[in-house]
């Protein structure tokens, strides 16, 4: 069994930061690419960014510059800084995590249960 724990949503507004967290555990040998993705209400799941096993790193356009995505390899944990917040940022934010289980076996996508993130006034 895989777990990712997402932590850190909660209320803010526009202009302000918060700092998401996901934390995988469980049966784990090694973890490749992780993302946090984005839902609003009535809206598609889309990526807002993305790392790889090598720290690579993708945006969104609508985020880049103001979201920064990072990896503590050790603690097989993710974060997403998100700063200067906009009221379109409000959606349930979802890491995703592409986990190899056992060695010579393939990578399984996982998901968070996810976490609210609500930007207002």
């Amino acid at each position: 069994q895989v777990q990712l724990v997402e932590s850190g949503g909660g209320l803010v507004q526009p202009g302000g930061s918060l700092r998401l967290s996901c934390a995988a555990s469980g049966s784990i040998f090694r973890i490749d690419d992780m993302g946090w993705y984005r839902q609003a209400p009535g809206k598609q799941r889309t990526l807002v960014a993305s790392i790889t096993s090598d720290g690579h790193s993708n945006y969104a356009d609508s985020v880049k510059g103001r979201f920064t995505i990072s990896r503590d390899y050790a603690k097989n944990t993710m974060y997403l800084q998100m700063n200067s917040l906009k009221l379109e940022d409000t959606a349930v934010y979802y890491c995703n995590a592409e986990v190899i289980r056992r060695v010579g076996s393939r990578a399984v996508s996982h998901w968070g249960q996810g976490t609210q993130v609500t930007v207002s006034s």
